[in-house]
C-alpha cells in the first residue's frame, strides 16, 4: 500500500442506524468511497468492555444483537463478515509489546457498534473484521497508548476505527421532532472539537475538564474509541467528516486522522 489508511472515528447513534434513512447513515453509505479499499478492519468498540485490551478472534464471529426495545426485524439483521484469527494474533501481540495484558478470545461475536456502521460502509460483508474491546475503567491516555501501537497497522491495510458517540447522555434524549441541542452538548462538542481538528492531543485526552463533560458522558465507554483512533492516527489533526445530533443530545461526529500521513 503506497499511503497507510487514516484512522477513522465514527459516531454510530442508536442501532435504527443500520436501516434508517439518516445523514449520519448517507455519510456511511458513501464513506467507503473516500477511502483507500482496505485489507481489514480493526474496530474498537463502545459496546464491547473488559479489563484490558481484547480482540476477537472467531473465523466466523457472530453477529451480537446486544440492544433491547427495537423493531423485530433488526434482531434479524446477520453482517457475515470472516474475522481474521492470525491478524487477531499479530494484534495482540502488538498490544503486548506496548506493555498491556493483551489477549484473544475465539468466542466473541461483533457487538452492534462494529456491525452497525460497517453495514452501512461494507454491506457486502466482504471483509475480515475484528472487534476490539475498551476498558471503561482506564482513562483516555491509557486508550491513546493502545491506538499508538496499532499504527502501524494502518501501512498494512488495516482500517482501524473507533465506534462510539461523540456525546452520549441517553436520559436527556428527546424525541420531539426538531428538539433543540442543549447548550451543554453545544459547549463540551465545541470544544473537544476543536482540540481534535487543532491536533491539541493534551487537551483532548484531559476531556474531562471540558464544559459538562460528565453531563455528555456520564459512563466514558462512548467517548474511549476515539482516543483509540486519535493513538492510531499519530495524534495527528482531525478532518471532520460528519457533524450531525440526532435526538437533540447525540452528537454523531465523524473524524479521520492521518487521512493524507
Amino acid at each position: 500500500m503506497d499511503a497507510p489508511l487514516p484512522a477513522l472515528f465514527l459516531s454510530h447513534g442508536s442501532p435504527m442506524l443500520a436501516v434508517q434513512d439518516s445523514p449520519t447513515g448517507r455519510f456511511l453509505d458513501g464513506l467507503a468511497r473516500h477511502l483507500p479499499g482496505p485489507r481489514a478492519v480493526l474496530v474498537a468498540s463502545a459496546h464491547f468492555n473488559a479489563p484490558g485490551p481484547v480482540v476477537t478472534a472467531a473465523e466466523r464471529p457472530a453477529t451480537v444483537h446486544d440492544f433491547g426495545g427495537f423493531p423485530p426485524a433488526l434482531y434479524a439483521l446477520e453482517y457475515p463478515a470472516a474475522g481474521d484469527p492470525a491478524l487477531a494474533a499479530a494484534v495482540a501481540g502488538r498490544l503486548r509489546d506496548a506493555g498491556f495484558d493483551a489477549r484473544t478470545d475465539p468466542e466473541a461475536g461483533l457487538d452492534h457498534g462494529v456491525w452497525v456502521p460497517l453495514r452501512r460502509m461494507y454491506p457486502e460483508a466482504d471483509l475480515p473484521v475484528l472487534a476490539l474491546s475498551v476498558d471503561p475503567w482506564r482513562d483516555a491516555a491509557w486508550h491513546y497508548r493502545g491506538g499508538q501501537a496499532l499504527a502501524p497497522l494502518r501501512k498494512a491495510g488495516v482500517l482501524v476505527v473507533g465506534s462510539g458517540s461523540f456525546s452520549h447522555n441517553l436520559r436527556a434524549l428527546d424525541g420531539r421532532p426538531g428538539a433543540p441541542v442543549p447548550d451543554w452538548v453545544e459547549a463540551f462538542t465545541a470544544a473537544l472539537r476543536r482540540r481534535l481538528l487543532e491536533g491539541d492531543v493534551a487537551g483532548a485526552l484531559d476531556w474531562t475538564a471540558l464544559p459538562a463533560a460528565r453531563l455528555n458522558h456520564p459512563t466514558p465507554e462512548h467517548l474511549l474509541p476515539l482516543f483509540v483512533a486519535l493513538g492510531a492516527g499519530c495524534g495527528a489533526p482531525a478532518g471532520l467528516l460528519h457533524e450531525d445530533v440526532e435526538l437533540g443530545a447525540l452528537a454523531l461526529d465523524a473524524y479521520a486522522f492521518g487521512l493524507h500521513a
